[in-house]
């Protein structure tokens, strides 16, 4: 064992290795070397180990015992328990066993035929010999079989398929006579992303399928259309970005978009373009079963925007043979003048994940509340001019065909109001990569799609930090993907967000960030022994504390939380629904349930002087800034909209120029 507890610094993958070597010498039978690398096969794996202890020495059944406890641990800690619903399927595994009395086909063949992006397909299909685990991928590009991935390590067998399916679902689902007929149909609804599709059915489940037939084709009327866009604020307030995806690459056709106030003339804008491989991925599965090709990312700068004004826009593609291919019109209103006094709405959020409308991908219910969030954001859009999503974003997890399917689930929000974004744990984390943290959390992508697919007005999009001022609001979004500690690059950046920030303009300062660095009195951070993201307010709550923080927002914690308002873990304050006058402390919150499991989020059920509303349920958080001095607080739950929590602030400038605990200006008495 002493290899074991030597490397226990060490990283999962190198873990697992060491492990594999002792199995192989005690002569121990393990699943096979890509199962094992992945440690995505855990839980079948502890049913394995009937043939474990078979031995005569009691010292050799011992030591196999510690290597199974020690193995499921690493395992389970170190990835993300199932997050990604399509790391289930070991599709590597597949056998081909295509049966000719089995068939399957998908209707109508040919999809947006009117401009839709997205489109519900029928799938009819028939197997003479059903079973509970029979079940149906739906694959983009149609010919799937084509994609062999070369081996990445030395135990790794060229695999006879390697793209896992963009969404599956059981052939039961909906079909009770299944079982005893053969015969089903599912409804399934795909979106524009830039390939055709096919459907396969495979027998064997999950984790040892076998492919026994394969549907026709179908595809969109215009595979490469311009889809999605992403409303972000840019660098200065007069500034609005879009982003979008398509499938014409710069020598294809030349992106740009049609904009202007409405009702007045139109202008255009170029837009770049970027996009990314396989090698920019840093691991598997985003290098391996998980990747598809982005498509091609446009970003164009409107510029000289006038304050609250609405436009109009289209994305536009220009083909060399001078035709040209539109979106549909979209419209925004422009951000106010930073400062002005106005009615201001902002919707806070982390941990939303994606979700299928045809309950396709559905795992342990991980992420239920993803599309009810979405919805109720959806339904109350007029009275919302910003959404701020601090983490977590899609739980892609390396399998890049999950942002195609979260742009087009947020579409009508982020093609109408900003929608900026955060980096959280899994967008960024993989070992080696100089993430903060060495798990292996996004599944290989190490912050590439992120920064790619969205956004951001940091002065670097890798570091993923920055300030953006919305009206009377200053955010302050940090990046705890980063070291953050005192004397690092991020730390300076956090202090000169807060500093620079004219109160008198812009009242209401607000931090951001996707792990908890203030306060949460969640079970995990209590085993930790720290309430919080270790090292977290014990760096930063003098920031927080000097520079007047109003609120600061977490995600990465399933949950609502609100504490009073807090400095060194005791409440200056009692918690109310109401604080007036000068500002005492800042008040944290953990808003991580806007859709993925809360499952493993349950609360302490020690008594936290600090925390004063705890809610184990989905929901999201709204700012109303009512004027320079009135803003309103309200938490949200997701099945219905309703406000399950709120305060309320009232202050004056002068109240923010006073002083309060470790927050008071030197001065003299000289005259």
């Amino acid at each position: 064992l002493h290899p074991i507890l030597h490397t226990w610094s060490l990283d999962a993958v190198a873990l697992c290795t060491h492990i594999i070597k002792l199995l192989s010498f005690l002569g121990t039978p393990f699943p096979s070397p890509e199962m094992v690398r992945n440690c995505r096969s855990y839980a079948s794996f502890c049913t394995s180990w009937s043939a474990v202890l078979p031995g005569s020495f009691r010292l050799l059944e011992e030591m196999r015992l510690w290597l199974v406890v020690i193995w499921l641990f690493v395992c389970a800690a170190a990835l993300p328990g199932g997050e990604q619903p399509l790391s289930r399927i070991a599709i590597e595994n597949t056998t081909l066993a295509i049966d000719d009395s089995v068939h399957i086909k998908a209707s109508p063949l040919v999809l947006g035929l009117k401009g839709e992006n997205s489109e519900w397909v029928e799938v009819e299909f028939f197997h003479p010999n059903p079973s509970d685990d029979d079940w149906i991928g739906v694959f983009s590009p149609a010919n799937f079989s084509g994609a062999i991935c070369d081996p990445e390590n030395e135990w790794q067998q060229p695999p006879v398929l390697c793209t896992a399916p963009i969404k599956y679902q059981f052939a039961k689902f909906k079909n009770d006579g299944y079982n005893r007929s053969g015969k089903g149909n599912l409804k399934l609804q795909l979106i524009n992303q830039r390939e055709d599709f096919s459907f396969a059915l495979f027998s064997g489940g999950l984790l040892k399928p076998k492919l026994i037939a394969v549907s026709n084709m179908v595809t969109f009327a215009n595979p490469k259309a311009p889809v999605y866009p992403r409303l972000a604020q840019g660098k200065s307030w007069d500034e609005m970005t879009i982003t979008w995806t398509s499938g014409y690459n710069i020598k294809e056709a030349v992106p740009f978009v049609e904009w202007g106030a409405k009702g007045g003339p139109r202008f255009l804008s170029p837009a770049g373009t970027l996009s990314f491989n396989r090698n920019s991925m840093c691991g598997a599965p985003a290098r391996t079963v998980g990747w598809r090709h982005p498509g091609y990312i446009h970003t164009s700068f409107l510029k000289d925007l006038w304050p609250d004004s609405k436009y109009t826009y289209r994305l536009g593609h220009r083909l060399p043979n001078g035709t040209q291919v539109w979106s549909k019109i979209y419209s925004f209103k422009a951000s106010p003048y930073p400062g002005q006094d106005s009615l201001q709405q902002i919707v806070i959020f982390g941990d939303m994940g994606k979700a299928e409308a045809d309950g396709s991908n559905e795992f342990n219910d991980f992420q239920p509340g993803s599309l009810n969030t979405t919805n109720q954001i959806i339904r109350d859009l007029k009275n919302i001019d910003m959404v701020l999503h601090i983490g977590d974003i899609c739980y892609a997890n390396g399998y890049l065909s999950q942002w195609d399917q979260f742009t087009s689930q947020i579409e009508p929000i982020a093609s109408t109001v900003p929608y900026m974004i955060g980096s959280g744990n899994h967008e960024r984390d993989w070992p080696g990569t100089g993430s903060f943290y060495g798990n292996l959390d996004s599944g290989g992508e190490c912050g590439v799609p992120a920064q790619t697919v969205f956004y951001t007005p940091a002065e670097n999009r890798a570091k993923f930090w920055y300030a953006t001022d919305y009206g009377m609001f200053r955010f302050c979004i940090a990046n705890t993907e980063e070291d953050w500690r005192p004397g690092t690059e991020q730390y300076k950046f956090i202090e000169q967000c807060l500093s620079s920030v004219d109160r008198q303009k812009q009242p209401w300062l607000i931090f951001l960030a996707h792990r908890v660095l203030g306060y949460s009195s969640c079970t995990y951070y209590e085993t930790e022994g720290t309430f919080e993201e270790p090292m977290g307010r014990e760096a930063l709550q003098e920031l927080w504390q000097k520079y007047k923080v109003d609120l600061a927002f977490y995600g990465h914690v399933h949950n609502y939380e609100r504490t009073c308002p807090v400095y060194q873990s005791q409440c200056v304050v009692d918690a109310s629904d109401h604080y007036s006058g000068p500002f005492k402390a800042t008040t944290h919150v953990v808003v991580g349930g806007a859709g993925a499991s809360i499952a493993d989020s349950a609360f302490t059920t020690s008594n936290i002087q600090w925390s004063h509303f705890r809610d184990f349920d989905f929901g999201f958080v709204k700012l109303t800034a009512f004027n320079q001095s009135s803003l309103l607080f309200e938490y949200k739950k997701s099945h219905d909209g309703n406000v399950y929590d709120h305060f309320t602030i009232s202050r004056d400038y002068r109240d923010v120029l006073a002083c309060s605990i470790d927050n008071c200006p030197r001065t003299t008495l000289a005259s």
